[in-house]
């Protein structure tokens, strides 16, 4: 069962400011970053697959997510001094020890031994291929946003030597599919996917309504998509087979990430806007749809759409894929739970249902917070008790998953 603890810490990223020692033009939080680092490291997998790497995507996601974790426990650290620390033996030991301790509660009450492989993750010394892409992944978000902070910087001291300390860190990255995107980042379309996928960075949930914290479209896609990534281990262990596949578990994690992708082009559009004009909803999907294909997969590799294509489309639909299929057309459209029989990998499936039960319980989680810090309106107190009332009894193959939202009640 996923703790309320570990919901509230993985959502206090919201609140964890970045860079709030230095002149910006809009708020970086640390959940905002950990989300642009992980759809950088999708960008590098997927690259390092088309060189012929073979990337264990269960241990890239597993990585990041404890990446995560950790850094949120040692938040009042700042970046530079953390790294110094790490950097030695004993110390690193003992801070590894210490964060984990905080988290064990929280993590031994997850399925397959979370708390033990957390602990596993960060004493392993080898630099695998997965940690390779997320070290990569997490100095070029932190590139782009230094270019922000850059521009607002000049004059300022010391900006000089944070300035070579990231050029330094960017210049140590050896991973090929990365170095290839930052020799040259105005040539790559690559990189212009990053960087539009940081731009939601700069695009607020509920933008019309004053709430505690205030949330980025950016942070919403990091906390959808380790949530997902919680309840596909949790329903994997109470089936028959003890675990979901390895791709369901791939496809609910970015799908949770990528879900409001579109959002980028389109803005956060809320549902009540949507559903106060009929068919309004309708032709915002075409126009999404359209904009996808104008402006976001010309910048990846053609072999990439059908996947993006997967997570932006009826994205909050259960689905799967036939063998044999290339196109975006033919999938099987699944009312209810996907059948035992097709959770394998060759059929790619995917829990829509999940990732939108995820999506609503981030909606939740923000009002609610912002309820009980006093911030509060007629919009908020109505959204959250209609979404309790519409989510509260949910179940996913089986699993009653109502609890979530009783958290928060």
């Amino acid at each position: 069962m996923i703790a309320r603890t570990l919901l509230e810490r993985v959502f206090s990223a919201a609140s964890m400011e970045r860079w709030n020692d230095h002149p910006h033009p809009a708020v970086f939080t640390e959940l905002g970053k950990q989300a642009h680092k992980m759809a950088a490291a999708w960008v590098l997998g997927k690259c390092e697959e088309d060189r012929g790497e073979s990337v264990d995507w269960e241990a890239l996601i597993r990585g990041g997510i404890f990446e995560f974790l950790y850094r949120v426990v040692v938040t009042d650290i700042r970046p530079p001094v953390f790294h110094k620390l790490m950097q030695d033996p004993e110390t690193k030991t003992r801070l590894d020890e210490w964060v984990a301790s905080r988290l064990e509660p929280e993590l031994s009450a997850l399925p397959a031994g979370m708390g033990r492989a957390f602990r596993e993750y960060h004493r392993s010394a080898g630099k695998t291929l997965e940690q390779r892409i997320l070290s990569a992944a997490h100095y070029m978000a932190t590139k782009w946003e230094f270019g922000f902070i850059l521009h607002w910087s000049a004059g300022m001291y010391g900006i000089d030597r944070t300035r070579r300390e990231v050029e330094a860190n960017i210049a140590a990255i050896t991973l090929p599919s990365a170095r290839r995107m930052l020799d040259d980042p105005d040539g790559s379309p690559l990189w212009g996917f990053i960087s539009m996928v940081g731009q939601l960075t700069f695009q607020k949930r509920w933008a019309q309504t004053p709430r505690m914290p205030s949330t980025s479209v950016l942070g919403h896609l990091l906390f959808v998509a380790v949530a997902s990534w919680l309840l596909s281990h949790e329903i994997g262990a109470s089936l028959q087979q003890g675990r979901l596949c390895p791709r369901r578990i791939y496809n609910n994690f970015f799908g949770g990430l990528f879900h409001d992708l579109p959002e980028v082009l389109t803005r956060d559009i809320i549902s009540p806007v949507k559903a106060s004009v009929e068919g309004l909803d309708d032709m915002i999907r075409r126009y999404e749809r359209e904009a996808m294909e104008e402006r976001i997969l010309p910048l990846l590799p053609p072999h990439w759409h059908r996947e993006l294509r997967w997570y932006t489309e009826e994205e909050f639909t259960n689905k799967t894929w036939h063998e044999g299929k290339d196109r975006i057309d033919p999938i099987e459209r699944h009312e209810g739970d996907i059948p035992a029989a097709l959770n394998k990998d060759r059929y790619s499936p995917y829990d829509g249902r999940l990732v939108e039960l995820c999506d609503k319980l981030a909606a939740y989680l923000e009002a609610s917070a912002s309820i009980s810090t006093g911030v509060r309106s007629t919009e908020l107190e109505s959204a959250k008790r209609q979404l309790y009332a519409r989510f509260h009894s949910s179940c996913v193959c089986g699993l009653p998953l109502g609890y979530l939202f009783e958290y928060f009640r």
